[in-house]
């Protein structure tokens, strides 16, 4: 027991050193933490030769299911039930335009390429994500976050995140019992529909109020216990009933920002976040066979170019139907279809967890989250600069025609 102990200790150890030095090597050359995360994974993983460094790889998979809960549960924390409410009918029409679409047409896609039912629906999903980090931050460096199209952007990416973990869990619900059969369906939405509704009519009336008890004892360490115990209950919970713990995560975020400890919460909980967010996502690069990559290289760059597609006309059309002018509605459609993100590769992990995937399914979704992830500050950036050339235009036109009608001899 104490040598397998060591061996444990061991292959933490290994995960944490690899983990911070290619995180540090990807932080020098300006690129995406999580793609030195997904690196290292690599290189500590079962398939790269010519050993595996890790002698234990179910515990790092074990961390790594931790580091989902707290990543969707730190995601939920900006997203009190207030803010939901406030995000209106436009980003709600234009989010589930933009989810549903791009869930369709991928759906179509995987099919296309010859892919099994399963592959293609939680491929569909996978692609069917946007990374509100990512893009908040992007904005965030060009001082565009009071802007127009990000006030809407955030609506969209919180609606969308709802959306997207409602239906990992419905699909992985499904899954489990390996037909998609119209009942099948019925009960998993169902299940979801009461999970969500019972846990924020209910959660909303108790979990808030707990948390604030334990927030006027002013003692951090009870603080983080309360809201972890929240966190990982309502993940059971979720679990026992067949939906997925990242639904439940989530939404235990979403109940603990109603209190008014969330800040306190939420500065807490962002170190733990990391350090096993960073598990997840290396336990993602050690699943990921790169003898594999030539044979899905090609389709991954499909997939990509399909999301791409998907996501900017649903949300620039949807959004020029809801009246949004021109320029808000390109940034939007750039902004949103520019990266899948985190929450990608725990939709294609959720359908690895159940067995209902292809061995290839994951580290395709890796391999299109590390391509997203290196190009989607350009994406913004360029979709930023090209709306607003076309609002410089669309202004030189505008005055031309008043110099025209100006020329014009009066009657």
């Amino acid at each position: 027991m104490a040598a397998e102990a060591a061996q444990v200790i061991q292959d933490f150890a290994i995960v944490m050193v690899i983990a911070s030095v290619m995180a540090l090597v990807f932080y020098k050359i300006k690129q995406p933490m999580v793609i030195g995360y997904i690196a290292a994974g690599m290189l500590i993983g079962p398939y790269t030769p010519p050993f595996s460094l890790v002698s234990h790889p179910e515990v790092v998979n074990l961390l790594a299911e931790i580091g989902i809960v707290l990543l969707l549960f730190v995601v939920g924390l900006e997203y009190p039930i207030a803010k939901l409410r406030s995000v209106g009918k436009k980003a709600l029409v234009i989010a589930m335009t933009e989810a549903f679409g791009t869930l369709a047409l991928g759906y179509v896609v995987g099919q296309a390429m010859g892919l099994a039912l399963f592959d293609s629906l939680f491929l569909a999903l996978s692609i069917s994500v946007t990374s509100t980090v990512i893009v908040m931050r992007v904005l965030e460096e060009l001082g565009m976050l009071q802007d127009k199209a990000s006030i809407l952007l955030l609506g969209v990416a919180v609606i969308e995140d709802i959306i997207i973990v409602s239906i990992l869990a419905v699909l992985q619900s499904v899954a489990s019992t390996g037909s998609l059969s119209i009942q099948e369906i019925g009960i998993s939405v169902g299940l979801v529909l009461a999970f969500i509704g019972g846990a924020l009519f209910i959660g909303s009336k108790t979990v808030p109020k707990f948390v604030d008890l334990v927030g006027k004892t002013n003692h951090h360490d009870l603080v983080i216990v309360a809201v972890l115990g929240v966190a990982f209950g309502l993940s059971f919970i979720a679990n026992e009933i067949g939906i997925s713990v990242a639904a439940g995560a989530f939404f235990a975020g979403v109940l603990v920002a109603e209190s008014k400890s969330h800040a306190v919460a939420r500065v807490l909980s962002m170190p733990l976040r990391d350090m096993f967010a960073a598990l997840f996502f290396v336990s993602v690069g050690a699943l990921m066979d790169i003898s594999l990559l030539p044979l899905f290289i090609v389709p991954a760059m499909i997939l990509i170019a399909t999301s791409f597609g998907a996501k900017f006309t649903t949300v620039y059309f949807s959004a020029k139907m809801l009246r949004t002018d021109k320029k808000t509605s390109m940034k939007a459609g750039f902004a949103l279809s520019a990266s899948g993100g985190e929450l990608a590769l725990v939709t294609a992990k959720g359908g690895a967890d159940v067995g209902a995937t292809s061995s290839f399914i994951l580290p395709m979704v890796g391999t299109m989250t590390i391509i997203t992830t290196f190009l989607s500050p350009y994406v913004i950036k360029f979709g930023w600069k090209l709306a607003g050339s076309l609002k410089q235009q669309e202004k030189k036109e505008e005055e031309k025609e008043e110099e025209k009608k100006d020329d014009l001899p009066s009657s």
